[in-house]
C-alpha cells in the first residue's frame, strides 16, 4: 500500500502541479510532435524515481513511463471525439490508475520498502497533495459544461475561486484527521454567511445551483479523502 501510496503521488504530482496548462494546450495542438508530450514523461519519471529512491526499481518506472505515454496519446488524439471532455479525461486517470496498481501490487514488488524518507507520513502527504491543485482540476472537469451557462463575475479576483476551494479542502481535511466533524458545518455555514449577498443580489439561480454544486463536490472531495486516509493510515 505504501509503494501504490508513492507511486500514486508522484502521479499526482507528475499531472497536476507540475503541468503548466501551456503544456497541456501544446500537446492538444501539436499531438505526438508536440514536445511537452516527451517533457511531461520525462518529469514523471524523475518524480517516481526521487520517491521510490531505489535505482532498482527502473524497470518498473520504465513500465509506467512508456505505459503513461501511450495512455497520454490515446487521450489526446481522442479527446475531439468526445463532446464531454471531461469523458476521456476520467478514463485517462482511471487506466493510470490501474497501471500504478498492478505495478505496486506486483508479486516482485509486495513487501519491498522503499523511499528517501521511510518516516514519512505518505498517506497523508498524498491526501494533502489531492485536496489541492488535482482536486480543482477534477471540479473544472466535471463542471465545464456548467460554467459555460454562467455569466463570468469580472470584479472577481482572478482564480479567487480556485484557492478559495483550496483551503477550504485543506480545512476539511483537518478537521476530519482531528475528529472534528462538528467544524465542518461550521466551515459550509460561514461560506453560505458570505455568498448568501451576492446570490442575492444576482438573482440568478443558475448560478445558485452552480456555487452549490460546486461546494457539495469541493467538500465531498475532502470528505472522501479524509475518510480514505484514516482508512489506511
Amino acid at each position: 500500500m505504501i509503494l501504490f501510496t508513492k507511486l500514486l503521488l508522484a502521479h499526482l504530482l507528475g499531472d497536476f502541479l507540475f503541468q503548466p496548462n501551456k503544456w497541456v494546450v501544446h500537446k492538444e495542438a501539436n499531438k505526438i510532435a508536440s514536445k511537452y508530450l516527451y517533457l511531461h514523461v520525462l518529469v514523471h519519471v524523475i518524480i517516481t524515481m526521487l520517491l521510490l529512491w531505489d535505482l532498482k526499481l527502473w524497470r518498473w518506472v520504465l513500465v509506467i513511463a512508456i505505459s503513461h505515454y501511450f495512455i497520454d496519446l490515446l487521450k489526446i488524439y481522442a479527446n475531439p471525439h468526445f463532446k464531454n471532455k471531461a469523458i476521456p479525461f476520467f478514463i485517462d486517470q482511471a487506466l493510470h490508475l490501474v497501471v500504478l496498481y498492478c505495478c505496486a501490487f506486483n508479486s516482485d514488488l509486495v513487501g519491498h520498502t522503499v523511499g528517501l524518507i521511510q518516516e514519512m507520513n505518505w498517506p497523508l502527504v498524498t491526501a494533502v497533495v489531492f485536496v489541492s491543485y488535482p482536486s480543482s482540476i477534477i471540479m473544472a472537469k466535471l463542471l465545464e459544461g456548467m460554467s459555460d451557462r454562467i455569466e463570468l463575475d469580472h470584479k472577481s479576483l482572478p482564480n479567487a475561486g480556485k484557492y478559495i476551494g483550496i483551503i477550504e479542502r485543506l480545512f476539511v481535511l483537518i478537521f476530519i484527521i482531528l475528529g472534528r466533524w462538528e467544524a465542518i458545518g461550521l466551515l459550509i455555514t460561514a461560506k453560505s454567511v458570505f455568498r448568501f449577498n451576492d446570490l442575492k443580489e444576482s438573482n440568478s439561480r443558475k448560478l445558485t445551483e452552480y456555487i452549490l454544486i460546486g461546494t457539495l463536490l469541493s467538500f465531498g472531495l475532502a470528505i472522501i479523502t479524509g475518510l480514505i486516509y484514516l482508512g489506511v493510515r
